[in-house]
């Protein structure tokens, strides 16, 4: 990353960018920035290879066929459904260890996997023309190109779905098949890792894992933790039964799908809804909308400990299928972070203070801004603004601009920002007192 960020224990800094420390208090121009981003490494059997490509709702109905080989209401896309039911734009990385794109001798695959072998090249004369030659590509039964060319691969153009092969002459053929397309081996950890180092650079709300390997999930964790920790870019990760890594930026789903060959698949919908979830917003109680069957068969006790370990967990209400609560897997509390940390809710009002701030920061006052008085009320008054609107949007309560202090560092290119903020959080519990006369 270009700039500094993180969290800040003396004022030692090398790097310039913003340092935010969030702590609980003993208790006795800003805009806000957008959520609906999600970020999500999976294998597909089909989709750009080596690179982060981006899908927004939109183009995922109109063009689901191009991006991931499957027409939008396919089985293999249930768990992307679910994920773009609470947001608006992912960042998918495609998991490929060894994969092969299928050919035939006219042309390859565009992408590695196996949905390249149910490619079919068809070549007839033209009926118009007899010198040139029809030239149809089909996905399955779908006719997806069709080109009238001279009768020689130099004169087709590559389309969504095929390169096509240099100099090869054209000879009629009802129907010439892809073959040796495969999605590869087994992925490891090296090809997570080269996801997630593609996927830095990126800006999302949250980000999944589908994996349920220990130590890819481990992997996923220490990277989130590095990034909000030291890096400064505040998401929360989304992991399959993974529990113990007790910390805000990470959220364990404790339930298995038991109509899926992945076990983790309801990671897909957790993801988005986290992402999705607006910042004076819970998913506590949220009904799951989603197409896989989730186990929910939970006792009261196991639900109780569920909470306890900082378990995100669905369970019955009645005929539906609903969130218990909106928790992450942070536990170990302390004075200076205590149980609202564990909060969902908590954490996205510090996240998007936290996001926005370092932008606003970053983009307005590193190097531009002299560091005297007037250049730190400028701040204030940003800061303030930022907050209020937060506030507005009942995120935050009690909000006294007198509480920020802006203030020159321990150098003169430092500045110091103390702020004082109070979340608010979705009701949850009632308890109720009737007296009757």
């Amino acid at each position: 990353m270009a700039l500094g960020g993180g969290t800040f224990l003396t004022q030692n800094k090398k790097l310039n960018g913003t340092y935010i420390n969030f702590i609980s208090v003993a208790r006795a121009t800003a805009t806000l920035s957008d959520r609906g981003y999600a970020a999500l490494p999976l294998r597909l059997d089909w989709g750009k290879d080596d690179e982060v490509f981006t899908v927004t709702q939109a183009e995922l109905q109109k063009n689901s066929r191009i991006i991931f080989g499957y027409d939008y209401t396919h089985e293999k896309l249930r768990g992307i459904r679910d994920l773009f039911k609470n947001i608006h734009t992912a960042y998918f990385y495609k998991l490929m260890k060894n994969g092969v794109a299928a050919s035939n001798t006219y042309a390859t695959a565009k992408y590695k996997g196996v949905r390249g072998n149910d490619l079919t090249t068809v070549v007839t004369a033209n009926v118009d023309d007899p010198g040139k030659v029809d030239v149809l590509t089909y996905l399955g039964t779908s006719l997806v190109d069709s080109q009238t060319v001279l009768p020689n691969t130099d004169n087709l153009l590559d389309n969504d779905y095929v390169s096509w092969k240099t100099n090869v002459a054209l000879q009629a053929t009802v129907g010439m098949p892809f073959t040796l397309g495969t999605n590869g081996d087994p992925v490891e950890g090296a090809e997570h890792q080269a996801a997630l180092n593609a996927l830095e650079p990126y800006s999302f709300n949250a980000l999944g894992c589908l994996s349920i390997e220990n130590p890819v999930k481990s992997l996923y964790a220490e990277f989130t933790k590095r990034m909000r920790d030291q890096v400064g870019v505040k998401f929360q990760c989304i992991l399959h039964k993974k529990n113990d890594v007790d910390h805000e930026g990470v959220i364990s789903v404790k339930n298995d799908v038991i109509d899926d060959t992945n076990i983790a698949s309801a990671v897909f919908w957790v993801t988005g809804a986290a992402a999705g979830c607006a910042v004076n917003k819970s998913n506590t109680n949220k009904k799951y909308d989603g197409e896989f069957a989730i186990e929910t068969k939970f006792s009261q006790p196991q639900l109780e400990a569920a909470i306890d370990g900082g378990e995100f967990t669905f369970h019955n209400v009645g005929d539906e299928v609903r969130v218990l609560d909106d928790i992450n897997t942070f536990i170990s509390f302390t004075v200076d972070k205590n149980v609202d940390f564990s909060s969902n809710q908590t954490i996205r009002v510090l996240d998007q203070i936290g996001n926005d701030i370092a932008v606003l920061f970053n983009t307005k006052y590193l190097g531009q801004v002299p560091n005297d008085k007037g250049g730190q009320i400028a701040l204030w008054n940003d800061i303030t603004k930022h907050h209020q609107e937060l506030e507005r949007l009942r995120a935050l309560e009690d909000f006294d601009p007198d509480n920020v202090t802006v203030e020159k560092g321990e150098t003169k290119k430092s500045v110091v920002v103390t702020d004082y903020v109070t979340p608010v959080n979705a009701m949850a519990q009632l308890y109720m007192t009737v007296m009757v006369a």
